[in-house]
């Protein structure tokens, strides 16, 4: 028996469409990425519902959110895009200089990669090293593209990790920072309550630690934060706090070594329990590289130093 022909009607623009409204959950989102207008990917996502005879989105709710269906069709038209670009790479000008792509966390970026890039590059493999930062969800979205060889950072939830694939490098803890000299280090009877005097810089509601934070805040009873500002810019909130005194709650990674060089100061707070996993995240259906593989390495001999 032959195997059944992928329908005609369904051309490259169509998925690459559907994989942008995807990633940004937005069709304005996606106009402006594909550099067309919102009438137009609303059309090419139509199109592309009554070729396959199913709605891809519920259009139902406040935020745009896949249908079972669409959630289906987004794993295979990911994975067939990702192998699409491996095709395309592999018969590229063969002369042209090799470039290994990583997604990585503000907090891996800022305490991780430096070393483990730094021992990887010395190693002499002639690539190219592109690292993008970002939240965990836009980084898993470049992954299932195959627009990043491998992500590092703290592990997705469940149901993100279908056709991942997770290694363990180390936990973490969210932290609270301030500016030396802040009032709040005055406190000799510090509780978690006295950070709603203040502005507090959070996590972005897409990052994997906001739900921790917010279950953090609520068990301390804190329900009233001032002036609030999400943010997952390292670069941001280490000059906003520098100059303010908002309090900062952020993954002890990302501003570890501003604490240990005295540049920021951490609230006396037990966040124990936002402890979490921090490793490799790859496609299932993907082997590594040569180089993919060195770098890991490189990045496990820094995580076993500094995350301990």
């Amino acid at each position: 028996m032959s195997r059944r022909m992928i329908d005609p009607r369904i051309k490259l623009r169509h998925i690459a469409c559907f994989l942008e409204v995807v990633r940004l959950r937005s069709v304005t989102g996606a106009a402006d990425s594909l550099a067309v207008s919102q009438p137009a990917v609303t059309k090419t996502i139509q199109e592309l519902e009554d070729i396959l005879g199913a709605a891809l989105f519920d259009r139902s709710r406040r935020n745009l959110t896949l249908t079972q269906f669409g959630d289906v069709f987004h794993r295979y038209a990911a994975t067939g895009m990702a192998a699409l670009r491996q095709g395309i790479d592999a018969v590229g000008d063969a002369h042209k200089v090799a470039v290994l792509r990583i997604g990585a966390l503000p907090t891996v970026s800022a305490r991780i990669l430096p070393g483990a890039v730094q021992a990887f590059t010395a190693e002499g493999h002639g690539v190219r090293t592109h690292i993008v930062t970002g939240p965990n969800d836009y980084l898993l979205s470049l992954l299932r593209t195959g627009q990043v060889d491998l992500v590092i950072g703290r592990m997705a939830e469940p149901d993100a990790m279908r056709g991942l694939s997770f290694e363990h490098l180390y936990s973490e803890r969210v932290v609270m920072v301030v500016r030396p000299g802040h009032p709040l280090l005055e406190e000799r009877r510090f509780n978690l309550g006295m950070i709603e005097d203040y502005q507090t810089l959070m996590p972005t509601p897409d990052s994997v630690i906001r739900r921790l934070v917010d279950r953090l805040l609520l068990a301390h009873g804190v329900t009233r934060l001032r002036d609030e500002v999400e943010t997952v810019s390292s670069t941001f909130g280490r000059a906003y706090v520098r100059r303010t005194d908002a309090v900062w709650i952020i993954s002890e990674g990302a501003v570890a070594t501003d604490v240990a060089e005295g540049l920021l100061a951490l609230l006396p707070v037990d966040t124990g329990e936002t402890l979490g996993p921090v490793g490799f995240t790859s496609r299932t259906d993907t082997a590594p590289s040569m180089a993919v593989t060195s770098l890991m390495q490189a990045v496990r001999h820094v995580a076993a130093a500094v995350g301990g």
